[in-house]
């Protein structure tokens, strides 16, 4: 969003104005969702509490919630991520021993924009730069499982004790996972052209950036991230819906419940194949939730499905040999599993 004043604080107080604008706008249709979609969903003529009208009202209900909650979040963390580019991340971790820098690793996951489909660019630009294995696969861990759209989106549907537990689960298997990998010194089944690429030095990115172009950031965010996982986040709502209006109760407590022992790794096992990401596969939890699956079952379902989702293995193999693939695959679903039997153990 470029503006025309050539006044620096006039910039600024005009780009404020229109953030204050824009979240006005949201909150009038957030608060809106609810009493429309409860209308049309009566306006039309079905049963009331029968199966099609459960789900039906599942899905006018929450797809306008989820694609306002998503473009909040995008946008948000779009401007947030002016701070945080490449140059800057590569910086920050290479100038750091293990141990912390898997901690930093982590936590600059959850702020920076990189999925699965960033895997292998990010992977090279760490590897040239000097940081170490282990601290590379925290990063690479974090970035998708513990991500802003996940705990914003585990925030509003579940609230904050959810979400902080699985914060403080997920961060720990990013880093112990990245930290056990870094132990076992696997630097050799790196591709070799991968081994072979010249050293770069990563240097900090000055950012004096007016607020009008993060606000612009931001746009750009939403327009480049919902443009393109909305179908995913339809689908996922939609076999939500269909959970919730014709899956019974007590088949989903007994097949996910927290009384199968083998319902977790079921649930993992399940979850490799598939491929979404937070906004897409938080629907699908929530239906499993409200069907009485256990909390951890359904947990580590999302978590095998953004973090160790079969594309971003199939992209990772051109930079990663066969070994050390299924290192980070068996380091990661064993942490995944203790994530899941802790849930269920604690709530």
């Amino acid at each position: 969003m470029r503006l025309p004043f050539a006044n620096p604080r006039l910039n600024s107080l005009v780009s404020v104005a229109f953030l204050m604008l824009l979240a006005a706008i949201w909150l009038v249709l957030y608060l809106a969702i609810a009493p429309l979609s409860t209308a049309l969903v009566n306006f039309l003529p079905l049963a009331a509490g029968g199966p099609l009208y459960l789900a039906l009202a599942f899905f006018l209900y929450d797809v306008p919630k989820v694609l306002l909650l998503l473009c909040a979040v995008v946008f948000v963390m779009g401007m947030v991520n002016t701070f945080f580019t490449a140059e800057r991340t590569r910086a920050l971790l290479v100038r750091r021993g293990e141990g912390g820098a898997n901690v930093l690793a982590a936590l600059l996951g959850i702020v920076t924009p990189f999925c699965s489909c960033s895997a292998v660019p990010l992977f090279i630009g760490f590897v040239q730069a000097g940081v170490p294995l282990g601290v590379t696969f925290s990063f690479l861990i974090a970035a998708p499982m513990v991500n802003e759209v996940a705990l914003a989106m585990l925030l509003a549907l579940f609230g904050w004790q959810t979400a902080l537990l699985y914060l403080s689960l997920g961060l720990m298997v990013a880093i112990l996972s990245g930290w056990v990998i870094g132990r076992l010194h696997m630097q050799r089944y790196l591709e070799p052209w991968v081994s072979q690429l010249p050293h770069v030095d990563a240097a900090q990115v000055a950012s004096g950036m007016p607020l009008s172009d993060r606000l612009s950031a931001g746009g750009q965010a939403v327009k480049a991230i919902v443009g393109r996982v909305w179908p995913y986040v339809l689908l996922g709502i939609a076999l939500g819906a269909l959970i919730h209006g014709y899956v019974p109760t007590d088949f989903m407590a007994a097949f996910m419940g927290k009384q199968a022992w083998w319902a977790v790794p079921l649930a993992v096992l399940m979850g490799v194949p598939m491929y979404s990401n937070a906004a897409g596969i938080l629907p699908v939890v929530q239906a499993l939730l409200a069907k009485g699956a256990a909390l951890g079952t359904v947990l580590a379902f999302m978590m095998a499905v953004i973090a160790l989702s079969l594309p971003e293995l199939v992209i990772l193999r051109k930079v990663l040999r066969p070994p050390l693939i299924a290192t980070f695959v068996a380091v990661v679903t064993v942490g995944i599993l203790m994530v899941g039997f802790v849930f269920n153990l604690l709530l």
